[in-house]
């Protein structure tokens, strides 16, 4: 083996890396939980279990109901790691779908189906791209446009210098000084 080429033990490695950062792209768990939610939604209504000599078949007359249910997961899973721009639409989807699978199939795959599906589509909807350093990157209230500028609120102050706020103070007052009682107009001032 030469030097430059990668053992068995790097190539795995290479790829458990690669297949992270795609992971780590998309909607991963969403997808996986809702492609899993479609097979037993899907299977229930088609399978023959055997107890012995004993064939149970579970054919419901909604066989192609469940059919169209599970299929639609399955793509919707898909469509949630290949398309994940669109995974809102596709968590909200899978969550009408698992609802309608209740009284349509089996009652969801013996509920197996429904809940895969369920929370498939809910973290589908709750999903944001992976930051990797960790920096909230939202404009909320209060936040700087830029993170280096320092704000002229953010200087260092000394002690006794801030303006402090007393309660039942009026606009006009002066920070610091006593509050005075509120006028007997209800705290609105007199027109004298």
């Amino acid at each position: 083996m030469s030097a430059e080429s990668p053992g068995p033990r790097g190539r795995f490695t290479d790829w458990r890396l690669r297949f992270r950062a795609w992971r780590r792209s998309r909607p991963f768990w969403a997808g996986l939980l809702t492609l899993l939610g479609g097979l037993p939604i899907a299977y229930f209504p088609y399978a023959n279990l055997k107890l012995g000599h004993l064939t149970l078949t579970m054919a419901t007359t909604a066989g192609a109901g469940s059919l169209i249910i599970g299929v639609l997961l399955v793509t919707l899973g898909l469509t949630m790691w290949f398309q994940s721009v669109v995974r809102v639409f596709a968590g909200i989807a899978a969550i009408l779908l698992a609802l309608i699978s209740i009284p349509v199939s089996n009652l969801g795959g013996f509920f197996m189906g429904f809940l895969l599906s369920l929370v498939g589509g809910a973290l589908s909807i709750s999903w944001a791209p992976y930051d990797p350093d960790g920096l909230d990157r939202s404009d909320g209230p209060g936040r700087p446009d830029d993170r280096d500028a320092v704000a002229e609120d953010d200087a260092p102050r000394t002690p006794g210098t801030d303006p402090v706020t007393v309660p039942g103070a009026r606009e006009g007052d002066t920070p610091g000084a006593p509050a005075t009682a509120p006028e007997p107009t209800g705290g609105k001032p007199s027109a004298a």
